[in-house]
Protein backbone atom coordinates (compact mmCIF):
# COMPACT_ATOMS: atom_id res chain seq x y z
CA UNK A 1 0.00 0.00 0.00
CA UNK A 2 1.35 3.31 -0.91
CA UNK A 3 2.31 6.18 1.56
CA UNK A 4 0.18 8.94 1.90
CA UNK A 5 2.49 10.67 4.22
CA UNK A 6 6.66 10.17 5.19
CA UNK A 7 6.78 10.03 8.54
CA UNK A 8 9.90 12.64 8.79
CA UNK A 9 7.63 15.19 6.29
CA UNK A 10 4.56 14.89 8.61
CA UNK A 11 7.26 16.32 11.43
CA UNK A 12 8.68 18.64 9.45
CA UNK A 13 5.46 20.10 8.82
CA UNK A 14 3.68 20.33 12.12
CA UNK A 15 6.70 20.70 13.67
CA UNK A 16 6.12 17.86 15.84
CA UNK A 17 8.05 16.25 18.61
CA UNK A 18 8.65 12.14 18.32
CA UNK A 19 8.61 9.65 20.58
CA UNK A 20 9.70 5.88 20.21
CA UNK A 21 10.41 4.03 17.02
CA UNK A 22 8.73 5.33 13.98
CA UNK A 23 7.56 3.96 11.16
CA UNK A 24 8.45 4.59 7.70
CA UNK A 25 5.14 6.43 6.90
CA UNK A 26 1.65 6.61 7.26
CA UNK A 27 -1.30 5.16 4.84
CA UNK A 28 -3.76 7.40 6.12
CA UNK A 29 -5.44 9.94 8.95
CA UNK A 30 -8.17 9.55 11.15
CA UNK A 31 -9.24 11.56 13.91
CA UNK A 32 -11.90 8.53 14.62
CA UNK A 33 -10.52 5.31 16.39
CA UNK A 34 -13.62 3.33 15.02
CA UNK A 35 -13.49 4.12 11.34
CA UNK A 36 -9.31 3.90 11.37
CA UNK A 37 -7.66 1.83 9.43
CA UNK A 38 -4.32 -0.39 10.12
CA UNK A 39 -1.33 1.92 9.24
CA UNK A 40 -3.20 5.68 9.65
CA UNK A 41 -2.16 8.14 11.97
CA UNK A 42 -4.80 8.95 14.86
CA UNK A 43 -4.63 12.54 15.36
CA UNK A 44 -6.02 12.85 18.85
CA UNK A 45 -8.29 15.98 18.53
CA UNK A 46 -10.24 17.50 21.15
CA UNK A 47 -14.07 18.64 20.02
CA UNK A 48 -16.79 19.99 22.09
CA UNK A 49 -18.07 17.17 23.23
CA UNK A 50 -15.39 14.25 23.23
CA UNK A 51 -11.34 14.36 23.67
CA UNK A 52 -9.57 12.42 20.91
CA UNK A 53 -6.98 10.96 23.80
CA UNK A 54 -9.54 9.24 25.64
CA UNK A 55 -9.36 6.77 22.70
CA UNK A 56 -6.00 6.39 21.85
CA UNK A 57 -5.75 3.11 23.51
CA UNK A 58 -8.56 1.95 21.06
CA UNK A 59 -6.50 3.49 18.42
CA UNK A 60 -3.95 1.59 18.84
CA UNK A 61 -5.41 -1.95 18.86
CA UNK A 62 -6.97 -0.65 15.80
CA UNK A 63 -3.67 -0.81 14.51
CA UNK A 64 -2.61 2.82 14.09
CA UNK A 65 0.81 3.52 13.01
CA UNK A 66 1.49 6.35 15.16
CA UNK A 67 -0.41 8.50 17.41
CA UNK A 68 -0.43 12.74 17.47
CA UNK A 69 -1.03 13.99 20.43
CA UNK A 70 -0.70 17.25 22.68
CA UNK A 71 1.70 17.94 24.89
CA UNK A 72 -0.40 18.40 27.91
CA UNK A 73 -2.20 14.96 27.35
CA UNK A 74 1.21 13.09 27.55
CA UNK A 75 1.41 12.01 31.14
CA UNK A 76 -2.05 10.51 31.15
CA UNK A 77 -0.72 8.33 28.20
CA UNK A 78 2.13 6.74 29.81
CA UNK A 79 1.24 3.48 29.64
CA UNK A 80 1.22 3.41 25.59
CA UNK A 81 4.31 2.16 23.78
CA UNK A 82 3.13 3.16 20.28
CA UNK A 83 5.18 5.71 18.49
CA UNK A 84 3.80 9.64 19.13
CA UNK A 85 4.31 12.87 17.39
CA UNK A 86 3.68 15.50 20.46
CA UNK A 87 2.09 18.92 19.40
CA UNK A 88 1.03 21.56 21.66
CA UNK A 89 -2.23 21.84 19.74
CA UNK A 90 -3.93 18.62 17.51
CA UNK A 91 -6.26 20.32 15.58
CA UNK A 92 -3.69 23.42 15.00
CA UNK A 93 -1.09 20.33 14.08
CA UNK A 94 -3.82 19.12 11.56
CA UNK A 95 -3.89 22.81 9.37
CA UNK A 96 -0.30 22.65 9.41
CA UNK A 97 -0.04 19.02 7.76
CA UNK A 98 -3.58 20.70 5.40
CA UNK A 99 -1.29 23.38 3.91
CA UNK A 100 1.76 21.31 3.60
CA UNK A 101 -0.37 18.96 1.44
CA UNK A 102 -2.19 21.81 0.32
CA UNK A 103 1.84 23.17 -0.63
CA UNK A 104 2.90 20.14 -2.10
CA UNK A 105 0.23 19.41 -4.71
CA UNK A 106 0.42 19.78 -8.51
CA UNK A 107 -3.70 19.83 -8.46
CA UNK A 108 -6.34 21.74 -9.86
CA UNK A 109 -7.83 22.79 -6.96
CA UNK A 110 -11.71 23.88 -6.40
CA UNK A 111 -13.80 24.63 -3.91
CA UNK A 112 -17.48 25.23 -3.23
CA UNK A 113 -19.68 26.76 -0.93
CA UNK A 114 -23.77 27.62 -1.12
CA UNK A 115 -26.43 27.36 0.98
CA UNK A 116 -27.72 24.25 -1.22
CA UNK A 117 -26.50 21.59 -3.14
CA UNK A 118 -22.63 21.84 -1.98
CA UNK A 119 -22.50 17.96 -1.21
CA UNK A 120 -24.74 16.82 -4.30
CA UNK A 121 -22.20 19.12 -6.48
CA UNK A 122 -18.87 18.36 -5.06
CA UNK A 123 -19.93 14.49 -5.31
CA UNK A 124 -21.03 14.63 -8.66
CA UNK A 125 -17.88 16.90 -9.46
CA UNK A 126 -16.02 13.78 -8.15
CA UNK A 127 -17.73 11.42 -10.27
CA UNK A 128 -17.15 13.03 -13.72
CA UNK A 129 -13.64 14.34 -12.86
CA UNK A 130 -12.52 10.79 -12.23
CA UNK A 131 -13.11 10.08 -15.71
CA UNK A 132 -10.13 12.47 -16.14
CA UNK A 133 -7.93 11.81 -13.66
CA UNK A 134 -7.13 11.14 -9.71
CA UNK A 135 -9.64 13.15 -7.75
CA UNK A 136 -9.58 13.49 -4.15
CA UNK A 137 -12.70 15.15 -2.10
CA UNK A 138 -13.94 15.81 1.31
CA UNK A 139 -15.66 12.67 2.94
CA UNK A 140 -19.44 13.24 3.72
CA UNK A 141 -19.79 16.85 4.82
CA UNK A 142 -16.32 17.21 6.19
CA UNK A 143 -17.19 21.46 5.85
CA UNK A 144 -16.09 22.72 9.09
CA UNK A 145 -12.99 24.22 10.93
CA UNK A 146 -11.91 20.18 11.24
CA UNK A 147 -13.58 18.33 8.40
CA UNK A 148 -11.44 20.86 5.96
CA UNK A 149 -7.84 20.67 7.44
CA UNK A 150 -8.80 17.17 7.41
CA UNK A 151 -9.30 16.39 4.01
CA UNK A 152 -6.24 18.48 2.96
CA UNK A 153 -4.11 16.71 5.46
CA UNK A 154 -5.58 13.25 3.37
CA UNK A 155 -4.58 14.47 0.01
CA UNK A 156 -1.88 12.24 -2.08
CA UNK A 157 0.54 13.93 -3.30
CA UNK A 158 0.21 12.86 -6.50
CA UNK A 159 -3.97 13.90 -6.86
CA UNK A 160 -4.89 15.80 -10.22
CA UNK A 161 -8.09 17.28 -9.05
CA UNK A 162 -9.29 18.47 -5.20
CA UNK A 163 -12.59 19.23 -4.74
CA UNK A 164 -13.01 20.68 -0.88
CA UNK A 165 -16.54 21.81 0.22
CA UNK A 166 -17.17 24.97 2.58
CA UNK A 167 -19.63 25.60 5.01
CA UNK A 168 -20.48 27.97 7.63
CA UNK A 169 -23.18 29.46 10.13
CA UNK A 170 -21.43 32.24 10.74
CA UNK A 171 -19.88 35.36 9.04
CA UNK A 172 -16.05 34.85 9.22
CA UNK A 173 -16.26 30.45 9.18
CA UNK A 174 -15.08 30.44 5.57
CA UNK A 175 -12.29 32.83 5.57
CA UNK A 176 -9.51 30.98 7.31
CA UNK A 177 -10.48 27.88 5.56
CA UNK A 178 -10.43 29.10 2.11
CA UNK A 179 -7.10 30.56 2.57
CA UNK A 180 -5.60 26.87 3.79
CA UNK A 181 -7.30 25.11 0.27
CA UNK A 182 -6.11 28.19 -2.27
CA UNK A 183 -8.37 27.12 -4.64
CA UNK A 184 -8.33 27.89 -8.17
CA UNK A 185 -12.24 27.35 -8.99
CA UNK A 186 -14.17 28.96 -6.52
CA UNK A 187 -18.11 27.69 -6.81
CA UNK A 188 -21.07 29.51 -5.05
CA UNK A 189 -24.04 26.49 -5.54
CA UNK A 190 -27.05 29.45 -4.24
CA UNK A 191 -27.83 31.80 -1.80
CA UNK A 192 -30.83 30.93 0.44
CA UNK A 193 -32.70 31.38 3.75
CA UNK A 194 -30.33 28.51 5.67
CA UNK A 195 -28.96 29.40 8.74
CA UNK A 196 -31.27 32.79 8.75
CA UNK A 197 -31.39 33.15 12.34
CA UNK A 198 -28.07 34.07 12.52
CA UNK A 199 -28.04 36.71 9.64
CA UNK A 200 -30.41 39.61 8.83
CA UNK A 201 -30.83 38.97 5.27
CA UNK A 202 -30.08 37.00 2.50
CA UNK A 203 -27.28 39.38 1.24
CA UNK A 204 -25.57 39.13 4.85
CA UNK A 205 -25.87 35.12 3.78
CA UNK A 206 -23.99 35.92 0.73
CA UNK A 207 -21.50 37.78 2.21
CA UNK A 208 -20.43 35.80 4.00
CA UNK A 209 -20.37 33.14 1.60
CA UNK A 210 -18.37 35.55 -0.61
CA UNK A 211 -15.30 34.78 1.51
CA UNK A 212 -14.48 32.16 -0.55
CA UNK A 213 -13.70 34.27 -2.97
CA UNK A 214 -10.56 35.80 -0.28
CA UNK A 215 -8.30 32.38 -0.90
CA UNK A 216 -8.74 31.84 -4.76
CA UNK A 217 -5.55 31.41 -6.16
CA UNK A 218 -3.65 34.37 -8.58
CA UNK A 219 -5.55 33.34 -12.20
CA UNK A 220 -8.47 31.98 -10.96
CA UNK A 221 -12.04 32.17 -11.14
CA UNK A 222 -15.27 32.58 -9.13
CA UNK A 223 -17.79 30.31 -10.76
CA UNK A 224 -21.51 31.53 -9.59
CA UNK A 225 -24.86 30.84 -10.06
CA UNK A 226 -26.07 33.73 -13.08
CA UNK A 227 -29.51 32.73 -11.91
CA UNK A 228 -29.19 34.06 -8.48
CA UNK A 229 -30.84 36.51 -7.07
CA UNK A 230 -27.54 37.86 -5.72
CA UNK A 231 -25.31 37.58 -8.35
CA UNK A 232 -24.60 40.87 -8.96
CA UNK A 233 -23.77 41.27 -5.45
CA UNK A 234 -21.62 38.13 -5.78
CA UNK A 235 -19.65 39.40 -8.63
CA UNK A 236 -18.69 43.09 -7.25
CA UNK A 237 -17.87 40.72 -4.04
CA UNK A 238 -15.67 38.40 -6.16
CA UNK A 239 -13.66 40.97 -7.80
CA UNK A 240 -13.15 43.18 -4.92
CA UNK A 241 -11.25 39.88 -3.49
CA UNK A 242 -8.77 39.87 -6.57
CA UNK A 243 -10.54 37.50 -8.57
CA UNK A 244 -9.38 38.18 -12.00
CA UNK A 245 -12.21 35.97 -13.76
CA UNK A 246 -15.99 35.74 -13.16
CA UNK A 247 -18.08 33.42 -14.87
CA UNK A 248 -21.78 32.68 -14.21
CA UNK A 249 -23.95 29.49 -14.73
CA UNK A 250 -27.60 28.75 -15.39
CA UNK A 251 -30.52 29.41 -17.78
CA UNK A 252 -30.05 33.23 -17.99
CA UNK A 253 -28.55 34.90 -21.25
CA UNK A 254 -25.71 36.06 -19.89
CA UNK A 255 -24.53 32.76 -18.28
CA UNK A 256 -20.91 31.60 -19.72
CA UNK A 257 -21.97 27.81 -18.96
CA UNK A 258 -25.72 28.06 -20.61
CA UNK A 259 -28.57 26.04 -20.24
CA UNK A 260 -29.82 25.87 -23.61
CA UNK A 261 -32.97 22.96 -23.37
CA UNK A 262 -34.07 20.88 -20.65
CA UNK A 263 -36.62 17.98 -20.49
CA UNK A 264 -36.99 16.86 -16.88
CA UNK A 265 -38.33 13.09 -15.75
CA UNK A 266 -38.96 11.29 -12.93
CA UNK A 267 -35.99 9.56 -12.43
CA UNK A 268 -33.38 11.70 -14.98
CA UNK A 269 -32.52 14.79 -16.77
CA UNK A 270 -31.84 16.12 -20.67
CA UNK A 271 -30.12 19.06 -20.88
CA UNK A 272 -28.34 21.23 -23.75
CA UNK A 273 -25.78 23.37 -22.63
CA UNK A 274 -23.06 26.06 -24.06
CA UNK A 275 -20.49 25.10 -22.00
CA UNK A 276 -17.08 26.46 -23.46
CA UNK A 277 -18.14 28.17 -26.24
CA UNK A 278 -19.74 24.62 -27.81
CA UNK A 279 -23.11 22.67 -27.42
CA UNK A 280 -23.23 20.36 -24.88
CA UNK A 281 -26.03 17.63 -24.41
CA UNK A 282 -26.08 15.27 -21.35
CA UNK A 283 -28.01 12.86 -19.52
CA UNK A 284 -28.35 13.37 -15.94
CA UNK A 285 -28.51 10.43 -13.84
CA UNK A 286 -30.81 12.48 -10.34
CA UNK A 287 -33.96 13.83 -10.71
CA UNK A 288 -34.99 17.44 -10.17
CA UNK A 289 -34.69 21.23 -11.75
CA UNK A 290 -31.91 21.72 -8.77
CA UNK A 291 -29.96 19.37 -9.63
CA UNK A 292 -29.61 20.55 -13.22
CA UNK A 293 -28.10 23.73 -12.10
CA UNK A 294 -25.82 21.77 -9.66
CA UNK A 295 -24.69 19.85 -12.70
CA UNK A 296 -24.07 23.53 -14.77
CA UNK A 297 -21.94 24.24 -12.18
CA UNK A 298 -20.23 20.45 -12.51
CA UNK A 299 -19.45 21.26 -16.47
CA UNK A 300 -18.67 24.72 -16.00
CA UNK A 301 -15.69 23.60 -13.47
CA UNK A 302 -14.54 20.50 -15.58
CA UNK A 303 -13.91 23.16 -17.89
CA UNK A 304 -12.34 25.57 -16.31
CA UNK A 305 -10.46 22.71 -14.67
CA UNK A 306 -8.92 21.54 -18.17
CA UNK A 307 -10.79 18.73 -17.87
CA UNK A 308 -12.51 16.57 -21.25
CA UNK A 309 -16.28 18.75 -21.49
CA UNK A 310 -17.51 15.75 -23.83
CA UNK A 311 -16.47 12.79 -21.37
CA UNK A 312 -17.98 14.89 -18.24
CA UNK A 313 -21.32 15.41 -19.82
CA UNK A 314 -21.48 11.64 -20.26
CA UNK A 315 -20.40 10.70 -16.78
CA UNK A 316 -23.33 13.01 -15.18
CA UNK A 317 -25.43 9.99 -16.69
CA UNK A 318 -23.61 7.88 -14.14
CA UNK A 319 -24.67 10.49 -10.86
CA UNK A 320 -27.09 9.48 -8.51
CA UNK A 321 -28.77 11.12 -5.63
CA UNK A 322 -27.17 10.66 -2.14
CA UNK A 323 -28.74 9.33 1.39
CA UNK A 324 -30.61 11.92 2.50
CA UNK A 325 -30.28 14.13 -0.63
CA UNK A 326 -32.91 12.93 -3.23
CA UNK A 327 -32.00 9.07 -2.58
CA UNK A 328 -34.72 6.71 -3.74
CA UNK A 329 -35.81 3.72 -2.57
CA UNK A 330 -38.39 1.17 -4.31
CA UNK A 331 -40.34 -1.00 -1.74
CA UNK A 332 -42.47 -3.59 -1.18
CA UNK A 333 -45.55 -3.27 -0.27
CA UNK A 334 -47.90 -6.65 0.49
CA UNK A 335 -49.92 -4.94 -2.82
CA UNK A 336 -47.45 -3.34 -4.57
CA UNK A 337 -44.68 -0.43 -4.70
CA UNK A 338 -44.06 2.34 -2.69
CA UNK A 339 -41.59 4.99 -3.91
CA UNK A 340 -39.34 6.45 -1.06
CA UNK A 341 -37.60 9.88 -1.83
CA UNK A 342 -35.18 11.02 1.29
CA UNK A 343 -34.65 13.96 1.82
CA UNK A 344 -34.06 13.94 5.28
CA UNK A 345 -30.48 15.44 5.75
CA UNK A 346 -31.10 19.17 5.21
CA UNK A 347 -34.04 21.53 4.93
CA UNK A 348 -34.47 25.32 4.40
CA UNK A 349 -36.74 26.86 2.17
CA UNK A 350 -34.63 26.70 -0.95
CA UNK A 351 -34.59 22.94 -0.75
CA UNK A 352 -38.49 22.39 0.31
CA UNK A 353 -39.22 24.01 -2.73
CA UNK A 354 -36.55 21.48 -4.63
CA UNK A 355 -37.82 18.59 -2.94
CA UNK A 356 -41.65 19.36 -3.15
CA UNK A 357 -41.46 20.02 -6.80
CA UNK A 358 -39.36 16.32 -7.10
CA UNK A 359 -42.29 14.97 -4.96
CA UNK A 360 -44.84 16.39 -7.35
CA UNK A 361 -43.15 15.33 -10.41
CA UNK A 362 -42.86 11.59 -9.19
CA UNK A 363 -45.59 9.78 -10.78
CA UNK A 364 -47.86 7.58 -8.51
CA UNK A 365 -49.26 4.27 -9.44
CA UNK A 366 -52.80 2.87 -9.23
CA UNK A 367 -54.45 4.93 -6.34
CA UNK A 368 -51.76 5.66 -5.40
CA UNK A 369 -51.01 9.14 -3.46
CA UNK A 370 -48.33 11.71 -3.12
CA UNK A 371 -47.38 11.89 0.36
CA UNK A 372 -45.30 14.90 1.95
CA UNK A 373 -43.36 14.30 5.29
CA UNK A 374 -42.08 17.57 6.33
CA UNK A 375 -40.08 18.61 9.73
CA UNK A 376 -38.86 22.04 11.24
CA UNK A 377 -36.50 23.55 9.15
CA UNK A 378 -33.85 24.93 11.75
CA UNK A 379 -31.40 28.06 12.31
CA UNK A 380 -34.18 30.22 10.81
CA UNK A 381 -34.44 32.65 13.93
CA UNK A 382 -36.82 35.39 14.01
CA UNK A 383 -37.92 34.15 10.57
CA UNK A 384 -38.65 30.93 11.56
CA UNK A 385 -42.55 31.16 11.43
CA UNK A 386 -42.97 33.35 8.31
CA UNK A 387 -40.61 30.73 6.19
CA UNK A 388 -42.72 28.02 7.68
CA UNK A 389 -45.95 29.21 7.33
CA UNK A 390 -44.52 30.15 3.40
CA UNK A 391 -44.73 26.29 2.71
CA UNK A 392 -47.84 26.45 2.31
CA UNK A 393 -48.05 27.96 -1.14
CA UNK A 394 -45.61 25.89 -2.35
CA UNK A 395 -47.70 23.17 -1.09
CA UNK A 396 -50.52 24.80 -2.84
CA UNK A 397 -49.03 24.91 -6.11
CA UNK A 398 -48.24 20.81 -6.37
CA UNK A 399 -50.66 17.80 -6.49
CA UNK A 400 -49.19 16.91 -2.73
CA UNK A 401 -52.76 14.32 -1.60
CA UNK A 402 -51.11 14.08 2.24
CA UNK A 403 -49.38 15.80 4.56
CA UNK A 404 -47.66 14.56 7.87
CA UNK A 405 -45.92 16.92 9.77
CA UNK A 406 -43.98 17.10 13.04
CA UNK A 407 -41.49 19.23 14.98
CA UNK A 408 -42.87 22.71 17.35
CA UNK A 409 -41.49 24.94 14.36
CA UNK A 410 -44.24 22.78 11.74
CA UNK A 411 -46.89 23.90 13.32
CA UNK A 412 -47.18 27.22 11.55
CA UNK A 413 -47.21 25.19 8.63
CA UNK A 414 -50.08 23.20 9.96
CA UNK A 415 -52.14 26.30 10.93
CA UNK A 416 -51.52 27.97 7.29
CA UNK A 417 -52.45 25.19 4.95
CA UNK A 418 -56.24 25.94 4.11
CA UNK A 419 -59.09 24.02 5.45
CA UNK A 420 -59.75 20.74 3.44
CA UNK A 421 -56.10 19.80 3.53
CA UNK A 422 -55.16 16.20 4.75
CA UNK A 423 -52.69 16.60 7.28
CA UNK A 424 -51.80 14.77 10.37
CA UNK A 425 -49.37 16.97 12.87
CA UNK A 426 -47.28 15.46 15.59
CA UNK A 427 -44.89 16.64 18.12
CA UNK A 428 -42.18 14.84 16.76
CA UNK A 429 -40.66 11.86 14.49
CA UNK A 430 -41.02 9.07 16.88
CA UNK A 431 -44.58 10.29 17.43
CA UNK A 432 -44.81 10.54 13.75
CA UNK A 433 -43.85 7.33 13.00
CA UNK A 434 -46.12 4.77 13.74
CA UNK A 435 -48.85 7.94 11.90
CA UNK A 436 -46.55 6.98 8.54
CA UNK A 437 -46.37 3.75 8.78
CA UNK A 438 -50.26 3.26 8.71
CA UNK A 439 -50.67 6.10 6.26
CA UNK A 440 -48.55 4.38 3.68
CA UNK A 441 -50.18 2.33 0.78
CA UNK A 442 -49.41 0.44 -2.37
CA UNK A 443 -48.69 3.32 -5.10
CA UNK A 444 -47.78 5.95 -3.09
CA UNK A 445 -44.62 8.78 -3.58
CA UNK A 446 -43.78 9.36 -0.24
CA UNK A 447 -40.58 12.61 0.01
CA UNK A 448 -39.68 12.72 3.45
CA UNK A 449 -37.75 15.77 4.14
CA UNK A 450 -36.22 18.15 7.13
CA UNK A 451 -32.92 19.67 8.97
CA UNK A 452 -31.07 16.53 9.85
CA UNK A 453 -31.51 17.70 13.91
CA UNK A 454 -35.15 16.47 13.34
CA UNK A 455 -34.20 13.20 13.40
CA UNK A 456 -36.33 12.17 10.03
CA UNK A 457 -33.87 9.68 9.19
CA UNK A 458 -35.75 7.54 11.97
CA UNK A 459 -38.54 7.77 9.67
CA UNK A 460 -36.52 6.36 6.29
CA UNK A 461 -35.16 3.26 8.35
CA UNK A 462 -38.67 2.71 9.62
CA UNK A 463 -40.27 2.54 6.14
CA UNK A 464 -37.12 0.65 4.70
CA UNK A 465 -37.58 -2.09 7.95
CA UNK A 466 -41.25 -2.43 7.14
CA UNK A 467 -41.55 -2.56 3.34
CA UNK A 468 -37.65 -3.91 2.87
CA UNK A 469 -36.79 -3.62 -1.02
CA UNK A 470 -35.03 -7.14 -1.23
CA UNK A 471 -38.32 -8.77 0.29
CA UNK A 472 -40.35 -7.52 -2.51
CA UNK A 473 -37.85 -8.07 -5.47
CA UNK A 474 -37.94 -11.22 -4.14
CA UNK A 475 -41.90 -11.69 -4.27
CA UNK A 476 -42.14 -9.90 -7.56
CA UNK A 477 -39.58 -12.29 -8.93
Amino acid sequence: MSLLWLTEDLIDAMGGRPIGTMPEGITGISIDSRSLKPGDAFFAIKGETMDGHDFATAAVKAGAGLLVVAEGKLPALGRLTAPMIVVPDVLVSLEKAGIAARARTKARVIAITGSAGKTSTKEALRHVLSQAGKVHASDKSFNNHWGVPLTLARMPADTNYAIFEIGMNHEGEIRPLVKMVRPHIAIVTLIAAAHLGHFKSLEDIARAKAEIFEGVEKGGVALINRDDANWALLSKLAKAAGVEKVAGFGEHAKAVYRLTNLALHPDHSLISAKIGGKEVTATIGAPGRHVVQNALAVLGAAHLAGADVAAAALALAGVSAEAGRGKRHVLTHPKGSITLIDESYNANPASMQAALALLDATPVEGKGRRIAVLGDMLELGSHSERLHAGLAELIARTRTDLILLAGPEMKSLAAALPDGSKIEYRTGADELKPVLLEAVGPGDVVMVKSSKGIGFSKLIDALVNAFPADAGAAKLS
